[in-house]
């Protein structure tokens, strides 16, 4: 399809920053295709699922992975380099995103070392667009703790080109559930839960899992290409262990709905999922790229954020509910003030197959 087919105009004041406080006091426009749309609230999320239903969670924790340091060579040539790590490869290897990778070559060494604190990395390899292979001075638990000393918060590049990242967003841009370093981006439809809703969503009846899919940097690149035929996915490394693979079975036989909460727990669950639906344990890397004409076969109703024009986010929700509808849904949001992309409102996406 055309990637054009995926654009709209959003007006720059509908960009949040911040996020809802509460964060279940979001606004939520519930989408059912051929039945209209319906302005609620995250909280009220109960009111749209019945008892048995699964809300499927991405209990991935975003790591500080960006990085400032200065490239030094014997030479005494210097130059500034700013890397977001997206995806870890070995316990001391990161693939990154490079600003200024045209001043690197292999061999070069980094110094990311910020606040008295030391860490270094050798250029491992050059991929292409910008993109490297850094193997740290150290790995595993000793690189965790090091990046938290000196790393930021990746922000969204619309809202870092508003703001600088601050104390907030170390909690903000966290879900409550978050317990498996990894993500480098939040999964943001997660953001949106407080212990108060759990509770009134157990006092409902309604079942919660947790897979884990480390979200990318990659998810915030742009699609190039004039054809989503010709758009390559950055792989995202996920986990769904075997005890909650055959939970989902179970439910589902029950007449349980499987909802998923966010795209990155869609992605997954539609990676391990068989074509009658049945959900596998997975462990391993996904570059699944969902857009219209794509079947469904795990995923039931889907919790989302507002996503970026021609994104591949936004092909996904289209694939889900129709390109239609949901170009009608985010002209509905944008008139009437949601506030779209990573802090912003939610949307509850029922398929356009079955609209219940």
């Amino acid at each position: 399809m055309r990637v054009d087919a995926f654009d709209f105009d959003l007006p720059d004041e509908r960009i949040a920053i911040r996020p809802a406080s509460p964060r279940d006091s979001a606004r939520m426009l519930v989408v059912r295709p051929g039945n209209g749309l319906t302005d609620s609230d995250v909280s009220s999320l109960p009111m749209f699922l019945k008892p048995g239903d699964v809300l499927v969670f991405n209990d991935t924790k975003v790591i500080p992975a960006q990085l400032e340091g200065v490239r030094a060579r014997a030479d005494g040539a210097r130059a500034q380099i700013g890397a977001t790590l997206h995806m870890r490869v070995a316990p001391n290897r990161w693939k990154a995103f490079i600003r200024g990778a045209k001043k690197l070559k292999v061999g070069d060494i980094v110094d990311f070392g910020a606040n008295g604190h030391d860490l270094s990395a050798e250029v491992f390899a050059k991929g292409d667009e910008g993109e490297a292979e850094l193997l740290f001075d150290r790995g595993g638990g000793d690189l965790d703790a090091a990046l938290a000393l000196v790393g930021h918060v990746p922000l969204p590049p619309y809202i870092a080109s508003k703001r600088s990242e601050d104390g907030r967003d170390r909690q903000d841009y966290q879900t409550i559930f978050a317990r498996k370093d990894g993500a480098v981006a939040a999964p943001t439809a997660g953001l949106h839960f407080t212990d108060q809703l759990f509770a009134v969503l157990d006092q409902a009846g309604i079942h919660r899992a947790f897979v884990t899919l480390h979200v990318g940097a990659g998810t915030f690149l742009p699609v190039k290409a004039n054809d989503t035929a010709e758009h390559r996915m950055h792989a995202e490394i996920g986990h769904i262990d075997e005890a909650t693979a055959d939970f989902l079975n179970e439910m589902r036989k029950k007449g349980g709905r499987i909802v998923s909460v966010g795209t990155t727990s869609l992605r997954l669950l539609e990676s391990a999922a068989s074509a009658d639906g049945k959900v596998s344990s997975w462990s391993g890397a996904t570059d699944i790229f969902i857009t219209p004409g794509y079947r469904f076969k795990a995923v039931d109703v889907l919790m989302t954020n507002f996503h970026l024009p021609r994104s591949t986010l936004f092909m996904l929700v289209s694939a889900f509910s129709g390109l239609e509808t949901m170009h009608q849904a985010y002209a509905h949001a944008i008139e009437n003030g949601y506030r779209f992309y990573s802090y912003g409102d939610a949307c509850l996406l029922f398929p356009k197959e079955v609209a219940e």
